[in-house]
């Protein structure tokens, strides 16, 4: 139903191709896919960046780094866990081919630190709605408004307060997703904590290709 097929823990997903997710040493690495491929074209704050190879081919990148707002870190669950939110910010492949985006998103969680709580958008000006946060086990936590905010340097939103007051920019709706990765004891703390509200996955009712471009 969620259109991802089963996963091989050995790594290879299909046919001759041999995947494995790293941790990028070198972020800049991450540069062509983040500045080329994804739509948004500008490059987030990144504390960890992780790889999807095929064989020594890079084909995909899965980005984390703190969230740019303060509120949402107090706020998820509460002032003394706001230092373990991180966002997952980029999610961008190179081919998209079946299971590269699940498969990406699963092994780079594993590597990430633990425990940290992993929050992170698809937006629905780009039809997304979460495909494979949903097939990775991420709770859906409501769906953000639709707003203006200040016009950034570039031209697009400035999340910073540090843009044009006298334009704005529009900024689309969002699904936010939630991820707790930490250790079985940690993590039915930190449910217990989370200030938003778990729901119903939302459905894929646009009839359009899907991307991972997250």
């Amino acid at each position: 139903a969620n259109g991802v097929g089963k996963i091989q823990t050995n790594g290879l997903l299909s046919g001759k191709m041999k995947y494995k997710v790293e941790l990028l040493e070198n972020k800049k690495l991450a540069d062509p896919f983040i500045l080329e491929i994804h739509y948004a074209k500008r490059k987030p704050s990144i504390s960890f960046a992780y790889g999807l190879y095929d064989i020594d081919e890079l084909i995909g990148v899965c980005t984390f780094g703190s969230p740019a707002s303060p509120s949402l870190c107090k706020g998820i669950a509460g002032e003394h866990n706001k230092s373990k939110v991180i966002e997952l910010n980029r999610l961008v492949l190179k081919y998209n081919r079946k299971n590269e985006a699940s498969y990406l998103v699963g092994q780079s969680l594993k590597l990430l630190p633990k425990p940290k709580i992993v929050v992170s958008y698809a937006d629905t000006a780009q039809d997304h709605i979460g495909i494979v946060y949903q097939a990775t086990n991420f709770y859906f936590t409501g769906t953000s408004k639709a707003r203006t905010d200040m016009a950034g340097k570039d031209g697009k939103h400035s999340r910073h307060h540090l843009g044009d007051r006298t334009k704005r920019v529009f900024r689309s709706a969002k699904h936010r997703y939630v991820y707790i990765n930490a250790n079985k004891t940690d993590k039915k703390q930190l449910l217990k904590e989370l200030n938003y509200p778990i729901m119903e996955y939302p459905k894929w009712t646009i009839t359009k290709s899907l991307t991972y471009s997250l």
